[in-house]
């Protein structure tokens, strides 16, 4: 569906719904700027949205219930009900019936997906204790997704206005890092980073950065031989080939400096050495994005918080950002194919 045409229709998939989900997906919802952007359809149960409204004090939000993605109703926030039932919403606590719905959840949107129903999705915050089961195993949305659209290879994208940040390795123990680092991982990487940084973002020429891998990029080799041996062959291979790579960078002090401010794009090698920096920077309007995938997948860059749940101070800014930026690449990828056609 082309957004020129007719608002894109963005599907919302409600996770946890025991969880801070369904609160930042109504507030998010709840500013006009973003109803006049997108059709949204929420994944979940009738019941689930009309307890939190209550329960929240938000009677400004209103819905209407579908049965199938073809009803579904573009100047109206759509509902689809995901199982026949409701689960019990115990705000603040982990269940297995909440996990079955958010596996259901998912599953319906990926459905609709496949079937060219949707624009994009958005995936509020689940907790993989309770979704996994022996049947599925769960590692995380990014996984999930790359394997359901039958895609070798994904990228863990952490973007915000100031700073994009990816990650070679991501959901994996820290002792099998430095194990998963190999020259033709950090290209695979790196190739779906600058292919993103111009289809979904807009970049023509985009700068990105590398992190080491150890402590002060490795020190020349005192601190570990990773940088020296596949790290800087692949920037200087970049390099020749034209592009604008640059590193090793010691992750500490790259953003001690701010130098991210300098570059299109990060990537860092694990999980917590590009998270870590990216959600001090930008916790509340940060986005997790799967670059590589045929389809747009943003989420809140936040978890479950099941602390604050049904409390009525969950902030929705990051789900905010995570429509408004399923938005901006749906838009950026319908103007770069129509260039290309």
């Amino acid at each position: 569906m082309n957004p020129k045409k007719n608002k894109p229709v963005i599907g919302i998939s409600i996770g946890d719904i025991n969880g801070i989900g369904v609160e930042v997906t109504i507030k998010a919802l709840l500013d006009n700027r973003i109803q006049k952007m997108i059709t949204p359809v929420i994944y979940a149960h009738g019941k689930v949205l009309s307890f939190y409204r209550k329960q929240l004090g938000l009677e400004d939000f209103n819905f209407m219930q579908i049965r199938h993605i073809d009803e579904v109703h573009h100047k109206k926030i759509n509902v689809i009900n995901v199982m026949e039932e409701s689960p019990e919403v115990i705000s603040g606590v982990e269940t297995q019936e909440a996990g079955k719905m958010a596996l259901a959840s998912l599953d319906a949107a990926i459905k609709d997906l496949k079937e060219n129903k949707l624009d994009g999705l958005v995936t509020a915050p689940l907790n993989k204790n309770n979704i996994n089961s022996p049947e599925k195993r769960f590692i995380g949305h990014t996984e999930y997704l790359t394997e359901a659209f039958g895609v070798k290879n994904s990228l863990m994208f952490l973007v915000s206005e100031d700073v994009r940040v990816g990650l070679v390795t991501g959901h994996i123990p820290i002792k099998d890092v430095s194990s998963n680092i190999s020259e033709s991982g950090i290209k695979t990487k790196l190739d779906i980073m600058i292919k993103s940084l111009k289809d979904d973002f807009g970049i023509g020429k985009p700068r990105i950065a590398v992190l080491g891998l150890n402590p002060h990029a490795g020190e020349d080799g005192l601190l570990g031989d990773e940088e020296e041996k596949i790290i800087i062959p692949v920037i200087r291979e970049y390099k020749d080939k034209g592009q604008l790579v640059f590193g090793p960078y010691s992750a500490d002090g790259f953003f001690g400096m701010m130098y991210q401010k300098k570059f299109d794009g990060v990537l860092a090698m694990y999980h917590d050495q590009g998270l870590i920096p990216f959600k001090s920077l930008a916790f509340e309007t940060g986005v997790n994005f799967t670059a590589g995938l045929p389809i747009v997948r943003t989420s809140p860059d936040h978890g479950t918080a099941y602390n604050i749940a049904g409390k009525n101070i969950a902030d929705e800014g990051s789900m905010r950002a995570a429509i408004m930026q399923a938005y901006d690449i749906i838009r950026n990828r319908n103007d770069w194919e129509e260039e290309s056609d």
